[in-house]
């Protein structure tokens, strides 16, 4: 059954909420990542609440489908997303990044329940998440690993590294979606490192590439799940194109809103524009 609009509405709310409550847990902690964390809003949303397996209830279940968010940055979006899964109380946003949180400036597996890997070196993630799509392919589970890549992991070599294995191995229970905003910490990426034809490049690579609105639910189901539909020995690279600081206005493709604290001004103004208080 495909998405229905009750439920594409609903999700779409749901992102409103996230946007709110995460600029609003960045204002108070002064510290963090807001344009990183708007602009994965809708992927997230999608794969925790639509199309990942995922328990909060049983959140070690063998068979259940990794997520590993290799823009290790854009945690508070991660966070946000899995309190209201139900992996821990909505109210623990209050402590983000503070001394002793579960919710700490990048994830943790082993502090913050939900998080299958802990991130932050930028690079790393998709490495890691092959290695789980093939020791999952061995337990013949059926589980299976999406991997939230950014602009700064695709500048890394190990990317491209761990996109030859996969390729080699044969990894078609690995799905990278690329929030591919084509903005990074120092810039725009066409000037820092121009990426060019993202899409011939992974291709060429051997991965089956597919691309979608990223900002968009039902673009980003139908994207998953062709990704899911015909495994082909090849993994699958969804390209979703988004907008850094997603919602904000004076955020929106700046890369100054890459790790900036949000002041008192910028906090209300924000709040305005994404119907907040």
């Amino acid at each position: 059954m495909g998405l229905t609009a009750e439920r594409k509405a609903y999700l779409e709310k749901l992102c409103g909420k996230f946007r709110r409550d995460v600029v609003d847990a960045l204002y108070k902690a002064q510290t963090g990542h807001p344009g990183g964390s708007l602009s994965v809003c809708e992927i997230l949303t999608t794969l925790y609440f639509e199309k990942a397996n995922v328990d909060p209830q049983n959140p070690e279940k063998p068979d259940r489908d990794r997520i590993v968010l290799c823009k290790g940055h854009a945690a508070p979006m991660l966070y946000r997303v899995l309190a209201e899964k139900g992996f821990f109380p909505v109210e623990e946003m209050k402590t983000l990044r503070r001394l002793n949180t579960r919710l700490q400036g990048h994830p943790s597996v082993k502090h913050t329940p939900g998080v299958d890997l802990s991130t932050g070196p930028l690079g790393a993630g998709l490495s890691a998440a092959l290695g789980m799509a093939l020791g999952l392919r061995l337990s013949k589970t059926g589980a299976r690993v999406y991997a939230v890549l950014g602009d700064g992991d695709v500048n890394e070599g190990m990317v491209w590294e761990a996109c030859m294995s996969a390729v080699k191995f044969k990894a078609d229970n690995l799905v990278a979606i690329y929030d591919w905003n084509r903005v990074q910490l120092d810039g725009k990426s066409a000037d820092i490192m121009p990426q060019g034809d993202m899409e011939a490049k992974f291709s060429a690579f051997g991965w089956r590439c597919l691309t979608c609105g990223g900002h968009d639910i039902k673009s980003l189901c139908d994207a998953i799940d062709k990704a899911n539909a015909y495994p082909d020995g090849r993994p699958v690279m969804i390209l979703a194109d988004t907008v850094k600081g997603k919602g904000v206005s004076f955020m929106e493709g700046q890369n100054t809103w890459h790790g900036k604290a949000i002041s008192e001004a910028d906090h209300k103004r924000a709040a305005a524009e994404l119907g907040g208080d």
